[in-house]
């Protein structure tokens, strides 16, 4: 037992998991402690909805893939012309601005899939080689905003003078001169874990895709969910309670508490609901960001609960096949998302361009606790101040 003033140790954790660790864990902690066997007051017992669903199954189908036509593309491509006519910035992106009028149906009945159905999609066909850098850009936002029509920003504005980071090139790094500010994976060619973003939906378009590796990995949070409701509720308790995220240098803060997961209990208009918000990073530090030693350390059942996120996610994941010109949606409520590590060759690199999104028709209430994050992603994302770099830099992100 700690003494008086003694911080507790902190459990060996690191930002790949290990297995072994894991279950000697698990194992030890059954062994030793008393843990609960039933499910926190109001949490449901299992979950039934088109968003809870197995990788294995949902590999096997084609239903999430909408490929473009001939048509659409054409529509697309006059929808940009329209808006490059009106000599405005970027920011000034919308439906009105970036015209769509017979896609746009489809694209509003897609929302729906992602916030009712099975909460992810991708749109296949954008002809990337015979664009721009800034034309593709200014595509990708273009189709977006019929998907989900407000813009979320990816940095904090303290580091951005007051602008809107809006779009956020997803490439390695790691042999620039910015290597040595490194502290998401998202700026490197490693493994990423499973995690959520910030935001209601993250999406990814693909420039190129790596030489080698680099498959995109996602798996049903709700499914997740459903596994340790039956098999380990003291885990679901766990997640439940407040955990210490890490402030990476934050003077003025340098930790925050919430819970991982969050319980919306049904109303006359909306499903009973759960969400689960995390990135690990946060509890075992990346690069140039390592855990900071002064804040509170995380409990051993949190660092069981952060593993079996993990393991669950990779045993019940499908991997998409992300082709040149796809754009990626996932709905950051009720899907964990990852990514393999990769290889990339001189001239033919991955280069991913990510949006963070939100539906103000289907959107879904935001936990109180997430509130102020939210807030950080969408308050005030004004189109005079929103910035869209054509360049890759490593930036002190919002999110993983």
């Amino acid at each position: 037992m700690a003494t008086l003033g003694t911080r507790p140790a902190e459990p060996p954790l690191q930002y790949r998991p290990d297995r072994s660790q894991y279950e000697e864990r698990g194992r030890l902690r059954k062994e030793t402690e008393d843990l609960p066997s039933t499910l926190p007051p109001g949490f449901p017992a299992k979950l039934e909805s088109p968003l809870v669903w197995g990788g294995k199954e949902m590999q096997k189908r084609t239903d999430w893939i909408y490929e473009l036509n001939d048509t659409q593309l054409a529509e697309i491509d006059s929808a940009l012309k329209s808006f490059k006519a009106l000599d405005l910035p970027l920011g000034f992106i919308d439906q009105t601005t970036f015209p769509l009028p017979n896609l746009h149906a489809e694209l509003r009945k897609l929302s729906r899939e992602l916030h009712l159905g099975r909460g992810f999609f991708i749109i296949r066909g954008l002809r990337i080689d015979d664009y721009s850098r800034e034309d593709n850009m200014t595509t990708y936002a273009g189709v977006s905003a019929h998907v989900a029509d407000v813009r979320g920003r990816q940095q904090d504005t303290r580091f951005s003078a007051g602008k809107s980071l809006i779009v956020s090139h997803i490439k390695d790094l790691s042999r620039t001169k910015d290597a040595a500010n490194i502290g998401a994976p998202s700026n490197t060619a490693d493994k990423q874990v499973f995690h959520t973003d910030g935001g209601d939906i993250i999406s990814l378009l693909c420039l190129n895709p790596s030489a080698q590796g680099g498959e995109s990995y996602i798996a049903s949070s709700w499914h997740i969910y459903n596994i340790l409701a039956q098999q380990r509720p003291d885990l679901i308790h766990t997640l439940s309670q407040d955990w210490p995220f890490d402030g990476f240098g934050n003077v003025e803060r340098p930790y925050s508490q919430r819970p991982l997961l969050f319980h919306q209990p049904a109303t006359q208009t909306k499903p009973e609901r759960v969400m689960m918000q995390y990135a690990r990073r946060y509890f075992t530090g990346f690069q140039a960001q390592p855990r900071s030693p002064e804040i509170p350390p995380v409990s051993q059942a949190q660092a069981e609960a952060l593993d079996a996120l993990h393991f669950l996610s990779e045993e019940n994941c499908a991997s998409l096949d992300f082709k040149k010109g796809d754009i990626q949606y996932i709905n950051n409520h009720s899907i964990f998302h990852a990514r393999n590590g990769f290889t990339d060759e001189p001239g033919n690199e991955r280069h991913l361009l990510r949006l963070w999104l939100r539906d103000t028709e289907y959107s879904w209430d935001t936990a109180a606790q997430l509130h102020e994050r939210w807030e950080h992603v969408y308050k005030d994302v004004n189109p005079e101040d929103q910035v869209f770099p054509l360049e890759p830099n490593v930036h002190k992100s919002l999110g993983s």
